[in-house]
């Protein structure tokens, strides 16, 4: 049906929170405030049969009114350009249009067949999707060179924040340059539409106005319709598996929180506030990421939220990578509940048979309230009387066999992750609305950043770090990571500081050794400990303040950082030597630089990010998806798949089994 006139607004927040049907009755009011208020001017478009109007700017119009360039339109908000022809969707309409242009000239505005569903739904989902696109943008600390993606023109190269003046009005402008000298002028308000470019590989620029983006773009889309789906079929199931919830915080609870050895930092007890209502204000599973730094206090998030559990008469059980850990893991928590109506047992390989026999009996008869332990909490032979909540402790160091457990058990369980520096497949999750995630980023009271050496390996440089913590009364962590070797690396440690007390530790130790090494290392009966990278997981010694890395070449960036948390754990400033050999490789050398530039406290969340851009290896959503995200920057692909999952989970719960069966 044609039409001689069309109105077109931005996706602003004014214009989304009205009814299409107040823009028909206030048409008018609009039109006039077009040629008085600035607002109005810049927000809306009016479009009419005959009408002059330079096509280029027209583009640039809608572009800057916040329009996706697709290839084919579906819904609100959306452009579509064939030549003179331009296909869209209004936000203020129930249809989509056609507008052809005869150069300059309006020819014809025609009514399509495409038409809103729910209007208030496509207008909540269009406010949802501004926010993530706001959220995915992390345009922070831009430097000349970066790349960065638009989503309607695809990867280019930043070049600078630039001012241009035209007519007597100046504007800041977000230059980018594309292939063959293009240039694309992006203002400074209209960052959602940017995002920055984290890929495995060097992206591939392309020429402005070339249909390739279009085809890149939409292909990602489908492929990540296709993951959405299959994502949703896995936790679809949570969101139908129900739970009664849980009671409010009880004596008990306060009295937990009254015996803090340290002041609660604020994103402590955000993250505290965010669990609470995720288990008394819904009967859907708990499932959330907690992510900080080692020592920003994930340990006390999870031990309140277990006793939570249990004041709610249901077992909680975690899970941690090592017998080291668990063993620690399970004094703290004795220490902290053994006043307390509370039985925390523990079970790991380092018990023997009978007592693993005696702590699984009394799991089942719902004799202990709280285990902690290794995967051996998994086996075959471990049955619950009632477990509600598990805590997994550095999710990313369990294997394959451990991880299709725990997604088993996952479907009817209050899951809480803890990480450090998030696994790329958690973080992503974490941020494409199937994972809810709390950030700890505020330091402990007196917490100091560590300073950080990079340097070429030399005895001199070794001698004086051991000596100069001695000579403080503290320790020292020496990571030497082949256990081939381990011994001499010793002897050679004991010929340049002989009055120093050394003890090793690596996995392949007998576990009873490896647990008496790690508590006479901690009541000081050893000054440093030679260690393999058994040392990254959640051991709280204070009194470590030098760490030195034999190799740092052979750490991912996400390691070393967590290797070095572990030392400078109290008000004492902790020192880092990340030590390497006669060549330097470039993948290497960012890698230390980027850890360099981590100094600052709490920056393990922006590492698991960094991590990704420079690590090129990247199984992050299984290695089909590798090449979408390598074509459209991992930050669009997220936001993409994000999309299509908020639309899918409104049509979810009544197409659940059919969803199941495809």
């Amino acid at each position: 049906m044609l039409t001689n006139k069309l109105l077109i607004v931005s996706l602003t927040p004014y214009f989304l929170d009205r009814g299409n049907l107040w823009f028909e009755k206030n048409l008018a009011k609009i039109l006039a405030a077009r040629k008085t208020q600035s607002f109005f001017e810049d927000n809306t478009l009016l479009l009419e049969k005959g009408k002059e109007i330079k096509f280029s700017q027209f583009l640039r119009k809608i572009d800057e009114m916040g329009y996706e360039k697709v290839q084919t339109i579906s819904e609100p908000g959306e452009f579509s350009r064939r030549g003179g022809i331009i296909d869209i969707f209004p936000i203020n309409s129930n249809n989509a249009y056609r507008v052809e242009f005869y150069g300059n000239q309006i020819e014809n505005i025609e009514e399509l067949s495409i038409k809103i569903g729910d209007e208030k739904e496509a207008k909540e989902r269009i406010k949802r999707k501004l926010k993530r696109q706001k959220i995915y943008s992390q345009l922070g600390t831009l430097k000349s060179g970066d790349y960065l993606v638009h989503l309607d023109h695809g990867i280019g190269k930043f070049n600078n924040i630039i001012q241009i003046v035209r007519d007597r009005t100046s504007n800041k402008y977000y230059l980018l340059e594309y292939a063959q000298g293009d240039k694309l002028y992006v203002p400074v308000g209209l960052e959602r539409k940017l995002s920055r470019y984290f890929g495995f590989t060097e992206p591939k620029i392309s020429r402005l106005s070339s249909q390739v983006w279009e085809k890149t773009k939409r292909k990602a889309k489908e492929e990540a319709e296709k993951l959405a789906k299959e994502l949703l079929s896995i936790y679809a199931q949570r969101e139908v598996a129900n739970r009664l919830p849980y009671q409010p915080d009880t004596e008990i609870d306060s009295q937990i929180a009254s015996t803090f050895a340290y002041e609660e930092t604020p994103d402590q007890i955000q993250a505290m506030e965010d669990i609470k209502k995720d288990l008394e204000q819904s009967s859907i599973p708990l499932d959330r990421v907690v992510c900080g730094d080692v020592g920003f206090g994930k340990t006390e998030v999870a031990l309140r939220t277990m006793v939570k559990a249990v004041n709610s008469s249901y077992q909680a059980a975690m899970i941690c990578p090592t017998t080291i850990l668990a063993s620690q893991h399970f004094q703290t928590f004795e220490k902290r509940l053994g006043k307390l109506p509370i039985k925390v047992g523990l079970l790991s390989r380092l018990q023997s048979k009978k007592e693993q026999k005696d702590i699984v009996q009394k799991l089942e008869q719902g004799k202990i309230d709280i285990i902690i332990g290794t995967h051996r909490v998994l086996s075959n032979d471990v049955e619950f009387k009632n477990l509600g909540l598990l805590v997994v402790d550095d999710e990313q160091r369990f294997g394959v066999r451990q991880k299709e457990k725990l997604k088993k058990l996952r479907a009817s369980l209050d899951v809480l992750s803890l990480s450090a520096t998030p696994i790329p497949r958690t973080l992503y999750l974490a941020l494409s609305s199937l994972k809810n995630i709390s950030v700890i980023q505020t330091p402990p009271r007196y917490r100091l950043p560590i300073k950080t050496h990079i340097q070429p390996w030399s005895e001199k440089i070794i001698k004086k770090a051991i000596e100069d913590e001695l000579a403080r009364k503290g320790q020292v962590y020496y990571l030497h990571n082949r256990v081939e070797t381990i011994e001499t690396a010793k002897k050679l440690l004991t010929q340049l500081v002989p009055k120093a007390k050394f003890g090793i530790v690596h996995g392949r130790l007998n576990e009873k050794i490896l647990v008496s090494t790690m508590n006479d290392f901690q009541n000081k009966k050893i000054d440093v400990l030679i260690a393999t990278t058994i040392i990254e997981n959640g051991l709280d010694l204070p009194n470590v303040n030098t760490l030195i890395v034999a190799d740092a070449t052979k750490l991912g960036l996400s390691q070393a950082y967590q290797i070095r948390g572990r030392i400078g754990r109290s008000h004492v400033p902790g020192i880092a030597f990340f030590l390497y050999g006669k060549h330097l490789s470039d993948l290497a050398e960012q890698r230390l630089k980027a850890l360099k530039e981590a100094e600052e406290l709490g920056s393990g969340y922006k590492i698991a990010l960094k991590d990704l851009e420079i690590r090129g290896a990247g199984n992050i959503l299984g290695k089909e998806q590798s090449g979408n995200i390598n074509q459209v920057g991992l930050n669009l692909y997220c936001q993409m798949l994000s999309d299509a999952i908020d639309k899918m989970k409104k049509v979810k719960f009544c197409n659940f089994w059919e969803l199941m069966l495809h």
